[in-house]
């Protein structure tokens, strides 16, 4: 009887423990997210910098319409999200990106950009249901931001001038853009540098 008894003090004493390792990752988690949460996009080595005016250029969509990319645009800024149909982390950030689309409609245009073969992406377009995007197709455009991954994102405000850009592998990165604009650190490179100078390190 006294060995139960034991054994169920010693299984409590565990759970509590449990309990308190628990609360305490979890609270770390929170300050981490803190931390982080305002540049959660890595920026990749790009020949443009953040406030450079970006390179105006007219595209034409794959359905037949005329894009206007960069330039004054009367207060809408545009952004700018680099995909691929053969991308299986570009389709799980599809349901982020017509949050964004909804959410931010008053201020931003999305517009979806890739290469390759125009029919290919035609497919991916019609099998994703993103006939309410622009969607280009134009290697140019990647090689004018320096796009080497996807997916990635550019942010272009209403002046033209790049916002802010980087890899956008989750719907927490996508925001982090927005939250970037607002805040002026275009990446997480930045923040944590300005992290640094500000402690002193």
């Amino acid at each position: 009887m006294s060995f139960v008894i034991a054994s169920q003090i010693a299984l409590w004493i565990g759970l509590l423990i449990l309990g308190t390792v628990c609360m305490a990752l979890a609270r770390q988690i929170g300050v981490l997210h803190q931390r982080i949460a305002p540049a959660g996009a890595l920026s990749l080595r790009q020949p443009l910098k953040l406030g450079d005016a970006t390179p105006e250029m007219t595209l034409t969509s794959l359905t037949g319409s005329t894009v206007q990319i960069g330039g004054v645009r009367g207060g809408r800024s545009q952004l700018l999200l680099f995909v691929s149909p053969d991308c299986t982390i570009c389709e799980a950030l599809l349901p982020a990106v017509r949050s964004a689309q909804t959410a931010e409609r008053n201020w931003l245009d999305v517009i979806l950009a890739s290469d390759g073969e125009s029919d290919k992406h035609a497919e991916f377009v019609q099998e994703k249901n993103l006939g309410k995007f622009p969607y280009v197709v134009s290697e140019h455009l990647g090689r004018s931001y320096g796009v080497a991954k996807l997916p990635y994102a550019v942010l272009i405000d209403e002046a033209g001038k790049l916002s802010s850009s980087g890899l956008v592998n989750t719907r927490e990165h996508l925001e982090s853009l927005f939250v970037a604009k607002e805040t002026g650190v275009s990446n997480i490179q930045q923040f944590l540098s300005q992290r640094r100078a500000s402690s002193g390190e």
